[in-house]
């Protein structure tokens, strides 16, 4: 897990990189936008997660997750957490499996 400063210039750098799938969580599982592909934790590997404070108020957080579907989908997830976390995604990412959260290897 790193973290960096500017969250729309680390997102458009993965954007870049072919992560152009975004993501939904919803009742235990993942949403692909565009293709309404639903995906269980198991079929979700994290490539990278950065964690960032608000400029104008630091417990304004969240969380950018870097993921991959078992099918080869590539994309973003972003997540509010502290105070004002957003539970469902939370829980999803949560119940990833351990090995395949790769978030500390680089890609």
């Amino acid at each position: 897990m790193t973290q960096d400063r500017n969250e729309l210039d680390l997102i458009k750098k993965y954007q870049d990189k072919g992560y152009t799938s975004n993501f939904k969580c919803e009742n235990g599982s993942i949403i692909e936008l565009k293709t309404k592909k639903e995906y269980l934790p198991k079929q979700i590997i994290i490539e990278r997660e950065h964690r960032f404070e608000g400029m104008s108020n630091p417990s304004d957080m969240s969380i950018l997750y870097v993921i991959k579907t078992d099918d080869g989908a590539k994309g973003m997830v972003t997540a509010n957490y502290g105070v004002n976390s957003d539970t469902d995604t939370n829980e999803f990412f949560k119940s990833i499996p351990k090995e395949n959260d790769h978030s500390n290897k680089n890609i």
